[in-house]
């Protein structure tokens, strides 16, 4: 199961009794990747998103875990620092990013859509500082009772910051060549698998997804050198969002990536056809998957995998809003097979 963001955490990011339930729901898939958590309190991207750099947001997680493995299941933790896509109305901090270049966009807030503000330009010590912060939110995932940890470098968060040409305009060793706008990746990656283990961390990228104003500009080059740079981490896997069977760039890094290759279908939306989604699963891993991550099918169908098991058809998705609100409305009441027949 990939990992969602659903809001539904608590005002100060605790996780609720209510996240605890929605993921038991879904133990039986061979491997839960929660929700994004932030490291810390200037990461934090919207409203209601789980932290993982506090007692409280500890405590909370332990919970969530405790009830998954009472189920069965097993579950990493995605890690995922905001930079840029943030808002003080959220965190109550200026946001950070690699070079300050404002999100093009509206961010959500408590008091509805607010234009981007412009972020801080992190320091180098504040760099250093932040690696340090996903150690420590790392430790405290194997804490709350994770099996590990997904390293969130996609989806135009702040290491695919980094990355990107038309967000990361540095000049100096985090700037520029390939070499130094993966730097802060590396490290990153290379401190939490130092602290918990290579074998409980993952990573996740998103080669070429222009989600939250996100332009790279040398997709081709960047990924093969990021990957290449990791490969003798021994790290769990490698998670790449939302990728084609027929994307060159799939059998590159194949051909790179020694270990798990996870594959997130980039057509796997709201369909509720279970043959179209196995069909585009099995092609993926014909082209070098090794294993498959589903998100949005989850959201409706937490019995998942039974129903592609049998070719049962799929929940569709009621209404696309109660993704992000508050409430079990949308969120822990959508029939199983078992239910729907009663």
């Amino acid at each position: 199961m990939a990992p969602l963001t659903r809001n539904r955490a608590e005002a100060d990011g605790t996780p609720s009794e209510l996240m605890a339930s929605y993921y038991a729901q879904r133990a039986g898939a061979g491997l839960i990747i929660a929700e994004a958590a932030t490291p810390n309190q200037v990461g934090q991207t919207y409203a209601n998103i789980p932290g993982i750099h506090r007692a409280e947001h500890i405590a909370g997680w332990r919970r969530v875990t405790d009830a998954v493995h009472a189920a069965g299941g097993r579950m990493f933790l995605q890690l995922q620092h905001g930079g840029r896509v943030g808002h003080p109305d959220n965190s109550g901090l200026v946001p950070v990013a690699p070079s300050p270049i404002p999100l093009p966009e509206t961010v959500h807030t408590p008091s509805g859509h607010q234009p981007a503000v412009t972020p801080r330009e992190l320091s180098i010590d504040e760099i250093h500082s932040t690696v340090a912060d996903f150690v420590a939110a790392a430790r405290n995932a194997v804490e709350a009772g994770f099996a590990g940890v997904e390293v969130h470098s996609a989806n135009g968060y702040l290491l695919h910051q980094f990355l990107a040409e038309n967000t990361n305009r540095r000049t100096d060793v985090y700037g520029g060549p390939i070499e130094n706008r993966i730097r802060f990746t590396v490290e990153v990656v290379a401190a939490v698998a130092a602290a918990i283990g290579p074998e409980r961390v993952g990573l996740r990228i998103s080669p070429a997804n222009p989600v939250n104003g996100i332009v790279e500009g040398d997709t081709a080059a960047i990924y093969p050198a990021l990957v290449t740079a990791l490969a003798g981490l021994d790290l769990a896997y490698l998670h790449i969002v939302r990728i084609g069977s027929d994307d060159p760039l799939l059998r590159q890094i194949r051909e790179i990536w020694p270990g798990s290759l996870v594959a997130n279908p980039a057509k796997a939306g709201d369909t509720r056809d279970p043959g179209a989604l196995t069909a585009e699963a099995e092609r993926l891993l014909a082209a070098g998957a090794d294993h498959i991550a589903l998100g949005r099918a989850f959201l409706a169908n937490p019995d998942l995998v039974e129903r592609l098991r049998i070719g049962a058809p799929l929940n569709a998705i009621r209404d696309a809003h109660l993704m992000y609100v508050g409430g079990a409305e949308g969120y822990t009441d959508y029939p199983t097979l078992a239910e729907s027949a009663v």
